[in-house]
């Protein structure tokens, strides 16, 4: 996945480590938020460099808060945007069953159009994985838009911008990736 990289220790949630004492020794401290989208590859790749040069390389994140705890964005894939894909094909079956009987590719128009990140597709390709289904049509089928265009309805319907975040129903899952995303800095001898 392209996207943001960084911070190779540790590779669990962020919680902070305990010590001896109950104090905690070490973990991870937020020093910027909402830090916006991660953009094409000069711009990831620029941030990242600048992030290396202020924190250190592998010593910094990107992720979120959730439940009071710092999780990396790799490991929030998962916990919260595959899982507000499986809520919405859950809630919604008739989409699932359309789309596997309109898609055989899946593709996501905006991240091929910029360069950018493409998150829904591999959720929704792990999601039909996971439950032991396939595609099973002869379309090519946007997940998302460009430019207000999409291939089908249902590429609006499953687009980011409309499908509620698990975590945070609220908020649709792209509103939560974007405003709740945040930076932080693994650091050593962090107070209680």
């Amino acid at each position: 996945m392209r996207g943001w990289t960084g911070a190779a220790l540790p590779a669990k949630l962020g919680a902070p480590v305990r010590g001896a004492g109950g104090q905690a020794t070490m973990g991870w401290r937020i020093v910027e938020r909402r830090i916006g989208k991660a953009g094409g590859e000069r711009q990831q790749i620029a941030r990242q460099r600048e992030w290396n040069q202020r924190y250190g390389e592998d010593l910094w994140a990107v992720g979120y808060v959730i439940d009071g705890v710092f999780v990396r964005q790799l490991d929030a894939l998962d916990s919260v945007y595959a899982r507000s894909y499986e809520q919405h094909f859950t809630d919604h079956p008739g989409d699932l069953a359309e789309l596997i009987a309109l898609a055989r590719v899946l593709r996501n128009p905006h991240a091929e159009a910029t360069t950018g990140v493409d998150l829904q597709v591999p959720a929704i390709l792990e999601y039909l994985r996971r439950h032991g289904l396939a595609l099973q049509g002869r379309e090519v089928v946007d997940i998302g838009t460009w430019h207000g265009g999409a291939s089908h309805p249902i590429s609006v319907r499953l687009s980011p911008l409309t499908i509620a975040c698990a975590i945070e129903p609220a908020k649709t899952l792209e509103q939560f990736w974007q405003q709740r995303k945040c930076l932080a800095v693994w650091e050593d001898a962090v107070s209680p």
